[in-house]
C-alpha cells in the first residue's frame, strides 16, 4: 500500500538522522578522533550483527564463494576510503558542510557515468555543475576554514562516487545488497585492525579521558546499531522504491539532519556559506527531476 512507502522512507529518514547524530557527537563533541577504531567497532559490530541476522532468518545471506567476494574487493576497498576520510571530515566539519561536500559524489558518479556511458542528460550536467560551484565555493566562504576538514572532505567524496560506479556498472550479480555490505564490514574490519597501530590511533586512544565514560561508551554503543539499521532501512528502502523516490527521501533525510543540527551542535555559519549549502542541495533536486525524466 502506498503509505507503508511513507512509513518505510520515514523510519529510513530516522536512522539516517539519529545515526549522523551521534556519529558526530562521538566524533566532534566528545573528540574521539581515532577513525581507524570507531570505524572499525562499527564494521565489527555491523558484521557480527548482520551475520546473526542471517543465521536466524530475519534478513537473507546465503553463502558465496571465494571468487565472488574477490571481484568485489575494489568496491571494499573504495568503502574503506569512504568511510575512513568520511569520519576525519565529519570531526571537523559542521554537518551541513559535511552534506554539501557528501552531494559533490554525485559529480564522480556522474563524470565516470560519461565515460562508461557517454550519454548523460543535460539536466544531470547542469544538476552536478550547481552542486560542485557550491562544493567548491563552500571552502571560500566557511568563516572557519579548516584545510585539514575539506582535504578529508574531498577524498570522502571521490571515494564515494568512485563506489556508486562500482557498485552500479561491475556489481557481481550473485552477490546481493546485503551479501556485498558483509564482505564490506570484513574487509573494513581487516584493514583498519591492522592500520590501528601504525596510525597511532591505538596508543591515543588508549589515554582517551572518556574512554570509560558512560556517556562515550553509550554513544559508541548507540552509533554501531543505529548504522546497522540504518544499513537495512536503506536496503528495505531500495527494494520498495524506485531510484527518484529512493533519492528523493534521501534528500529530505539530509535536509531533516541540517535542519536540526543547529539545536543539537555548535557552528559557525554565515549567509555565503549557508548559500552555497542550499544551492548545493537545490542542484541535488535537480538531479533527482532528471532522473525521473529519463525514466
Amino acid at each position: 500500500m502506498h503509505w507503508k512507502k511513507h512509513v518505510t522512507g520515514l523510519t529510513f529518514s530516522i536512522f539516517f538522522v539519529l545515526s549522523y547524530f551521534t556519529n558526530k557527537y562521538v566524533l566532534s563533541v566528545l573528540k574521539f578522533t581515532y577513525p581507524t577504531l570507531f570505524q572499525g567497532w562499527q564494521t565489527l559490530i555491523g558484521m557480527l550483527l548482520l551475520l546473526l541476522s542471517g543465521k536466524l532468518g530475519w534478513v537473507e545471506i546465503s553463502s558465496f564463494s571465494r571468487s565472488a567476494a574477490l571481484s568485489w574487493l575494489p568496491g571494499s576497498l573504495l568503502f574503506v576510503g569512504n568511510i575512513y576520510a568520511g569520519s576525519r571530515a565529519l570531526a571537523r566539519l559542521p554537518i551541513a558542510f559535511f552534506f554539501t561536500l557528501h552531494n559533490a559524489s554525485e559529480v564522480v558518479h556522474v563524470f565516470m557515468e560519461r565515460l562508461i556511458k557517454r550519454d548523460v542528460s543535460w539536466m544531470k550536467v547542469i544538476s552536478v555543475s550547481v552542486v560542485l560551484l557550491s562544493a567548491v565555493s563552500l571552502p571560500l566562504h566557511d568563516p572557519q576554514f579548516d584545510p585539514v576538514g575539506y582535504t578529508w572532505g574531498v577524498i570522502h567524496l571521490c571515494s564515494l562516487g568512485a563506489y556508486r560506479v562500482f557498485q552500479t556498472h561491475f556489481k557481481p550479480n550473485h552477490l546481493s545488497d546485503l551479501e556485498q555490505h558483509y564482505v564490506n564490514y570484513l574487509i573494513s574490519l581487516l584493514l583498519l585492525a591492522f592500520a590501528a597501530h601504525p596510525t597511532g590511533d591505538l596508543f591515543g586512544a588508549m589515554k582517551f579521558p572518556f574512554l570509560l565514560s558512560l556517556r562515550f561508551q553509550s554513544g559508541c554503543c548507540a552509533s554501531a546499531l543505529l548504522g546497522f539499521f540504518l544499513l537495512l532501512a536503506t536496503v528495505k528502502l531500495k527494494s520498495g522504491l524506485v531510484s527518484e523516490q529512493c533519492n528523493m527521501w534521501i534528500f529530505l533525510s539530509k535536509v531533516m539532519a541540517i535542519c536540526l543540527s543547529p539545536f543539537v551542535f555548535i557552528s559557525d555559519v554565515n549567509t555565503p556559506s549557508l548559500a552555497c549549502v542550499v544551492f548545493s542541495h537545490i542542484g541535488e533536486v535537480l538531479l533527482v527531476y532528471s532522473d525521473r525524466i529519463l525514466r
